[in-house]
Formats: C-alpha cells, sequence, structure tokens
C-alpha cells in the first residue's frame, strides 16, 4: 500500500493543469525562472512559484541559483520520459488560433525532447543513420555499428567519454507527433550538442521547436542525406 501511495503521490504532482503545462514547457531542456514559466504556461507568477516549490518536494524538477535569480529545470532524464510518454496518449490540443497553429507545425517539425532532438527531424535524422548503416536497433536501444564509431567519432563526438555518463546510451524514444521512434540518450544528447554548435539548428525563444538553418539545410544533406523539408509539409 505504501508503494500504490507514493505512486499516486507523483501522478497528483503531474496530473494537475498548470504543472503540466510547466513541466510541458521544460521539455525544451533549459533552465527557466519562475517568471518565464508562468509566462510561457499562462499563468500568474505566485502560481508558477506555488506549484514549482510543489514539485521540487516531490524530485520532479531541479533548482540552480545564480547569483538573486534562481531557475528551474526538469530533474532528470527518467523524469523527461515520463512525460513524453504522457504527450505520447494524451488528446492533441484544440487549435484555436493561428499563432497556435503556427506553433503546433513548428513543435511537430523539429522540436527537443528535453536534451535530444524530435519531431519529424528528429526521426528523419534517425532514419538516415540506420539507412547509411551507422546505426541497428533492438527492441529498446539503438546500437552503434563498427561504421558508426568512426562516423560519430568524425563528427567530433567522443562515444567512449559519452558511454560512461550515468544515464542510458543509445534509447529508442517514441516521438508522439510522428509516432515512430527517434534516438535518445548519451548519443542523442551528443548529437543535438554538434547540430546546435554547428549552426545547422537554432532554439527558438520561449518555445521548444527549433530551426533547421539554411545552413543546416546543406549540412544535414551532405552529412545526413537528409532533404528537408518545410515546416507542415
Amino acid at each position: 500500500m505504501m508503494a500504490q501511495s507514493n505512486v499516486a503521490e507523483i501522478a497528483s504532482i503531474v496530473s494537475e493543469s498548470s504543472r503540466a503545462a510547466i513541466l510541458t514547457v521544460l521539455m525544451d531542456g533549459r533552465f527557466h525562472t519562475a517568471s518565464e514559466l508562468a509566462f510561457m504556461a499562462g499563468i500568474k507568477p505566485q502560481t508558477a512559484s506555488f506549484h514549482l516549490s510543489k514539485m521540487q518536494e516531490a524530485g520532479v524538477i531541479a533548482q540552480e541559483k545564480q547569483g538573486r535569480h534562481r531557475y528551474y529545470g526538469i530533474h532528470n532524464e527518467e523524469v523527461a520520459k515520463v512525460m513524453e510518454s504522457f504527450l505520447l496518449i494524451a488528446p492533441p490540443v484544440k487549435i484555436k488560433s493561428l499563432k497556435q497553429s503556427s506553433q503546433d507545425k513548428a513543435m511537430r517539425f523539429a522540436r527537443t525532447c528535453y536534451d535530444h532532438l524530435a519531431g519529424s527531424v528528429g526521426v528523419q535524422l534517425t532514419d538516415a543513420l540506420l539507412d547509411a548503416g551507422f546505426l541497428d536497433e533492438d527492441e529498446e536501444n539503438f546500437i552503434v555499428t563498427e561504421e558508426g564509431v568512426h562516423f560519430y567519432n568524425g563528427l567530433g563526438i567522443d562515444l567512449e567519454t559519452i558511454s560512461k555518463k550515468r544515464r542510458s546510451f543509445s534509447h529508442r524514444c517514441l516521438d508522439w507527433s510522428e509516432r515512430r521512434h527517434h534516438l535518445a540518450g548519451a548519443l542523442g544528447t551528443a548529437l543535438l550538442e554538434q547540430l546546435l554548435e554547428r549552426g545547422w539548428i537554432e532554439r527558438v525563444p520561449q518555445h521548444r521547436a527549433v530551426k533547421v538553418t539554411e545552413e543546416g539545410k546543406k549540412g544535414l544533406k551532405e552529412t545526413f542525406g537528409m532533404d528537408i523539408l518545410k515546416e507542415g509539409k
């Protein structure tokens, strides 16, 4: 009964609408202030602060202090996995405005799923790695092939170093918008970081959608053989 009670406690934390909105915002993998989260979640700052305190007590989110400011982010990869699974089974959000429609298209096209690339572009990238023979897969994980070792090292990704991190290395993450798997784990994070560093993708302010740059379209084509279509195509 005690175990069931603990599960119910966490479920109640995530199920409240304002807290769910905050956690969905934090799926961009970044840390935000309470006021930023209040604005993006469409709630009052006092409400955001109250819920952030509750979630921090439950171990769902983490807090970092920089001077007088406090920043909040998702506690770890496991929390992010749970949130992504909820998004997978949740009914679609009703689109009520042109702005909402544009944001929805951008999210489905390319976004961060906590710390790796998701959406159509994320799935396309994973497919490209599989087709090229740089990844293989089983029921739960993607597996780096011998050819893949040389490829990732050539991109500047140190496989030996990231394999030692205390987290999954290359698990399959079911994409809620594409309904197919994309690459997650430490390898997925390393690839996202490479794309950001090269300027091939850019984060969208106050949103977890990401934008593929013109340079990125060229780079993804030359490196991965990907033909990136426009949003919504």
